[in-house]
């Protein structure tokens, strides 16, 4: 075989193997979804996820839209960040992060769960999950003033304090009010100095509950450096 048949007949041999392997990448079952993996998940079902991914079983991976599958799932309210990627060979990995509730908005029956972001992205006709405290503002929302000044004194709190917060009223930014279950009434005053407020308040309470300080009815941290029991 003379050398340019023999060249002209390797370029044949890899334009078919090209041919092939191109088949069999976009087209064919072998490298085809078998399985949509979910990880990162809190309260959502796996399954509610793969019917927001759209996924069709048996597709091409080279052929599934990845970011298409990402603003799918993204559209749904509990779903903060998502990422989706082929996992060779046989499968699509969806990674999602869920938003986690900080406060309860509205009446009960009708409650919507509010992030730290001030989404409402979920509703609750029960008892909210611990540690999500009740917050009342006049317009909820990731716009709202008021309700990110709220969330703001919330996110102050220790955690398991929070148990302890019957409401958060936040009739305008600078009035953030919040009660606790004995009926001790917290001035916030405003989201400023948030994190230093929310110090003062537990050491506060910690003397309280060990009896170095006489229980209080109202706990003024408005102006932390000068804080007024009464």
């Amino acid at each position: 075989m003379r050398p340019a048949q023999r060249r002209a007949l390797q370029a044949a041999s890899a334009v078919t193997v090209l041919a092939v392997l191109g088949w069999l990448l976009w087209l064919g079952p072998v490298l085809a979804v078998r399985t949509v993996q979910v990880d990162g998940l809190g309260t959502l079902s796996a399954d509610r996820v793969r019917e927001a991914a759209q996924v069709p079983d048996g597709e091409p991976l080279l052929r599934v839209d990845v970011a298409a599958v990402e603003r799918r799932v993204g559209k749904l309210p509990q779903i903060r960040s998502v990422q989706a990627a082929r996992g060779w060979p046989d499968r699509i990995v969806i990674t999602v992060s869920e938003r986690i509730p900080v406060a309860v908005v509205g009446e009960r029956g009708r409650r919507s769960l509010v992030d730290a972001d001030g989404v409402l992205f979920d509703t609750v006709t029960g008892e909210p999950p611990r540690g999500v405290v009740p917050l009342e503002v006049a317009e909820p929302g990731t716009d709202d003033p008021a309700t990110r000044a709220g969330i703001a004194a919330i996110r102050a709190l220790p955690r398991d304090l929070r148990d302890d917060v019957t409401r958060v009223a936040v009739p305008a930014p600078e009035s953030i009010e919040l009660t606790m279950t004995d009926g001790t009434v917290v001035r916030w005053g405003s989201a400023e100095e948030s994190a230093t407020k929310g110090r003062v308040v537990v050491a506060l309470l910690d003397r309280i509950g060990d009896g170095q300080l006489e229980p209080a009815g109202l706990i003024d941290v408005s102006a932390p450096d000068a804080v007024v029991l009464r």
